[in-house]
């Protein structure tokens, strides 16, 4: 398979005022986020609130520039990429947002949504545009009837497959979903994400997953990059994550995920304390203060990423914790 996405050292920084009279602090909201995602695959992003998580969709999406890095998009390069090849590149990565009713327009009716991204980018004409969003919408489930309703006579669940829908108009190479059925109901969340997995299968695309609900993350993903403080701290196929996690960060997220069945022979990992402040973070290890088996070492020198496996993991006693 083909890579449709690769990001290299990738980072995002913004200049923020403290106040009257004080100079300006530096966030690096991210900072040094490297991957691959190929065509068909799924790469799901997690951590909690402040991480970055939504600093890297941004970039991915093209919204915002990062400050420095290589992102290539199907193998082509965007930093200081002429105005018509980004025009290009936002076709090849199309976004789903976390709030269906917010990011649909209430005064447009739902097949005028739908055609739009081919009324700016193809040259079909008004028919042609109208079949595909007819055969799209039968795609993900909604009826003839609704090509001209709006927004508001939909359910949450309607709504998020009309956003899905308007995404996959263009048959992008890439889609980056952000916590895409965190506002469904759970009775809903599922077909919803089985609908992402059925198109993914029919295009081949791409998807930047991400997430709070690591259930939901285990159900969908191929790869997991798990953040904290803008950086990676381990990355690996989902299913050794799962099965193994190694940075003491991954353990507690997934000690913390709710489950039917708890396997009681399985030690609760517990972390206390917030996520340290983005202007003011931690000296090392950004996760040093929060970890019970931080040494001086961890408080004086950042791990870097290194293969332990299978995984990518920052973390300086990681054979020791894992055992």
């Amino acid at each position: 398979m083909s890579c449709v996405l690769e990001a290299q050292d990738l980072t995002r920084h913004y200049n923020v005022s403290r106040g009257l009279f004080k100079p300006t602090a530096l966030v690096r909201a991210l900072n040094g986020v490297s991957f691959s995602l190929q065509a068909g695959k799924t790469l799901a992003v997690v951590g909690e609130s402040g991480c970055g998580k939504s600093t890297l969709a941004r970039a991915l999406t093209l919204i915002e520039e990062p400050s420095s890095g290589s992102l290539q998009i199907a193998g082509r390069e965007v930093a200081g990429a002429s105005n018509d090849l980004r025009k290009q590149l936002r076709r090849d990565v199309q976004m789903v947002f976390q709030n269906p009713y917010a990011s649909l327009n209430p005064r447009q009716k739902i097949g005028d949504q739908l055609a739009e991204p081919l009324l700016i980018n193809t040259g079909l004409d008004r028919g042609e545009r109208r079949e595909r969003v007819q055969a799209m919408m039968q795609q993900v489930g909604l009826r003839p009837e609704h090509y001209q309703r709006y927004p508001h006579m939909f359910s949450g669940g309607q709504r998020q497959r009309i956003a899905l829908a308007r995404a996959m108009m263009l048959q992008p190479k890439v889609l980056v979903a952000d916590e895409p059925t965190s506002a469904l109901d759970v009775s809903i969340q599922a077909q919803v994400l089985n609908l992402f997995m059925d198109l993914q299968e029919q295009f081949a695309t791409g998807y930047v997953f991400i997430s709070h609900n690591l259930a939901v993350v285990r159900h969908v993903a191929d790869d997991v990059l798990v953040m904290y403080l803008g950086r990676p701290v381990e990355m690996g196929p989902a299913a050794a994550l799962y099965d193994r996690p190694l940075h003491p960060y991954t353990r507690a997220l997934l000690s913390a995920t709710p489950a039917i069945h708890p396997d009681p022979d399985k030690p609760r990992v517990k972390i206390s304390g917030e996520l340290p402040n983005p202007l003011d973070p931690p000296s090392g290890c950004a996760f040093h203060k929060r970890c019970p088996h931080a040494d001086e070492r961890c408080r004086g020198e950042r791990p870097e990423l290194r293969l332990i496996d299978t995984r990518q993991v920052a973390c300086h006693h990681v054979e020791r914790i894992a055992g």
